[in-house]
């Protein structure tokens, strides 16, 4: 690790990052200039080019990493390098981010309405409607500090730990918002690395989801909820 994040109050942007040079300065100046956040992170999963100095040089502190760890865990080390009660999730490849978007994710989150509140990327009325009744997978989403850290973390793996959040969430019965996000979209694994190592990319996503599904899902437990009953208790009112 060669940078810290120093331990902060109030809300917080985390941006897992891997080799997105070209592409995570300009989420994060996004995020700074929001005004809705108190910090941004990027937690830079890895990353041999200059993902590390541009995210700095747009405003983020930075968790910078020597090893590929995966999302969840750079998720995971994110979340303990503050302290701040609500933390949000970006992806580092995001087009077309606006001041409007982050708002319509963590609002929600900051007044007490929701637990956990995920923001999808339009892709048009029928595929948005079937979205929003699968597991939730985006890495769009606001969420209260104690559900994240109240998931197990065995379930927290790979790209399935969005897919956890969601179960945990809809397992306590607790609040959880999806929004759809005008105009948003992503820079894709064939575009970045090439349509080879990009398809061996998706491969490995897809397993690792799959992985998450058939077997960590099917040990799922009702995780104790005492450290969010309160919160939830007094959302559902």
């Amino acid at each position: 690790m060669s940078h810290g994040a120093a331990e902060f109050s109030g809300t917080v942007a985390i941006v897992p990052a891997r080799n997105e040079e070209g592409r995570v300065g300009e989420v994060v100046r996004l995020l700074v200039s929001s005004n809705l956040l108190n910090q941004v992170i990027v937690v830079s999963d890895g990353s041999d080019d200059r993902t590390v100095s541009e995210a700095e040089s747009a405003g983020a502190e930075v968790l910078s990493f020597s090893e590929h760890v995966g999302k969840a865990a750079a998720m995971a080390r994110g979340v303990a390098a503050t302290t701040a009660p609500v933390v949000c999730f970006f992806d580092a490849d995001l087009v077309g981010l606006t001041v409007e978007h982050v708002r319509l994710i963590v609002e929600p989150v900051m007044r007490g309405e929701m637990a956990m509140n995920v923001g999808l990327c339009d892709r048009g009325h029928s595929a948005n409607w079937l979205a929003r009744h699968l597991p939730l997978v985006s890495g769009q989403r606001a969420l209260r500090r104690e559900v994240f850290e109240s998931v197990p973390s065995h379930q927290m793996v790979g790209y399935g730990a969005e897919m956890a959040l969601d179960q945990y969430c809809r397992s306590n019965r607790l609040p959880v918002g999806v929004v759809v996000l005008p105009k948003l979209s992503f820079v894709r694994k064939i575009q970045k690395i090439g349509l080879l190592a990009g398809l061996v990319q998706y491969v490995r996503m897809l397993l690792q989801l799959i992985v998450w599904l058939f077997v960590v899902r099917l040990t799922f437990h009702h995780s104790d909820s005492s450290k969010v009953g309160a919160n939830a208790d007094s959302v559902r009112k």
